[in-house]
């Protein structure tokens, strides 16, 4: 039993929840020698980054080949030994390790005709919430407010809203219009749904904005902010932390477990967010999933990419006890739904239960090679 070939495959898409814009990934595809297939996926999102974890994961390729797949871990290892030049730490390495990772945890539950979650051990909890994320891109705000409070119809306990996105809304940058925001979309949710307000990277908050917003947003209710100050300011969140009690959410850019222990660490963050496709695969989400479980801290998948990411996320939150909500996109572009045949989602706001070998899914291959970035 070993591995035969590793693939390492570019895509683009276009992704509705922002503002429609092209979004790129490097799918891996491990075929053992019996022609059993696991899938991955490198989060990367820019074409440039997609095209280096593609190299990566090629040049990564030998060690993976003629191993057994069912010694994930000691594969796992092998990778990041190898990588420690170019990946001690952080980087476009732990992309590559991430899609490999993924795609073995995925052909191991094959081989052995078990789910990726029956692998991590099983469920621990026996329901799942689900919660929408999407961006602010319309101008109007009375019209965003009612298209969030739509999702949330369905049974969605609630919605994390980005700031500064693309589009027209311009959220994150005038106190007064991001008040607004916040109080119309929380009345149009109406009671028992949380809102969640997460700064992207083109909103820019110094200490004392971030304290007085963050007093604003705890005022109104909102669940958590993520991100106020970036990824990277301890010393910034710890001032922010002793001047609010808002929940402080951040994490979701750091690549591997260690860089999750040290943000544990300041004291500074409540929910930490984890990608199985950056946070070096379902091997490296668990282990910073567990230190934030020791920690008891709130992890979080990010889950915000193909349907991939979306099957690993969705095992990885049922089985890791500091996960308790996992994000959906509410408007599923191909990506999500054609990419393969049974999608993640939810009934009346709960996501459904895994099913099926490995992660459950089965892949498109005519669009995945139709969406190829390198074609």
């Amino acid at each position: 039993m070993k591995v035969k070939t590793v693939e390492a495959i570019p895509v683009s898409y276009r992704e509705p929840t922002d503002h429609n814009r092209f979004r790129s990934v490097c799918l891996v595809k491990i075929t053992d020698e019996d022609g059993r297939v696991g899938w991955g996926e490198c989060c990367a999102y820019f074409p440039e980054a997609t095209l280096a974890a593609t190299k990566l994961v090629e040049g990564l390729a030998p060690i993976v080949i003629g191993q057994n797949p069912l010694h994930i871990e000691a594969i796992w290892l092998k990778l990041k030994k190898h990588s420690w030049w170019y990946g001690t730490g952080a980087g476009i390495a732990s992309l590559a390790i991430s899609g490999i990772d993924i795609a073995l945890w995925d052909l191991k539950g094959k081989i052995l005709g078990v789910s990726v979650l029956d692998l991590l051990g099983g469920p621990v909890r026996d329901q799942l919430p689900a919660i929408a994320s999407l961006h602010g891109t319309k101008a109007s705000i009375d019209e965003m407010a009612e298209e969030i409070s739509a999702h949330t119809a369905t049974g969605l306990h609630g919605a994390k809203v980005g700031f500064g996105k693309a589009g027209n809304a311009h959220l994150g940058f005038d106190e007064a219009r991001d008040l607004e925001f916040v109080d119309k979309v929380m009345a149009a949710m109406g009671p028992g749904k949380d809102l969640m307000v997460d700064l992207g990277v083109n909103n820019f908050w110094d200490v004392p904005t971030a304290i007085r917003r963050a007093r604003a947003f705890e005022e109104r209710g909102v669940a958590w902010l993520e991100e106020p100050l970036g990824h990277d300011d301890p010393e910034g969140y710890a001032a922010l932390r002793a001047a609010s009690g808002i929940r402080i959410a951040y994490g979701e850019r750091e690549w591997n477990a260690r860089g999750v222990q040290k943000i544990v660490a300041t004291g500074t963050v409540d929910v930490i967010g984890l990608d199985p496709g950056r946070v070096e695969g379902i091997t490296g989400f668990r282990k910073a999933a567990d230190l934030c479980a020791l920690s008891r801290r709130q992890a979080n998948a990010h889950n915000f990419s193909t349907a991939i990411v979306g099957a690993a996320s969705q095992a990885l939150s049922f089985a890791c006890p500091a996960c308790y909500l996992l994000e959906l996109q509410p408007a599923y572009g191909p990506a999500q739904k054609d990419l393969v045949d049974k999608p993640i989602w939810h009934r009346d706001g709960y996501v459904n239960m895994p099913e099926g070998a490995g992660l459950g899914i089965v892949i498109n291959e005519d669009l995945v090679q139709s969406a190829r970035l390198d074609k």
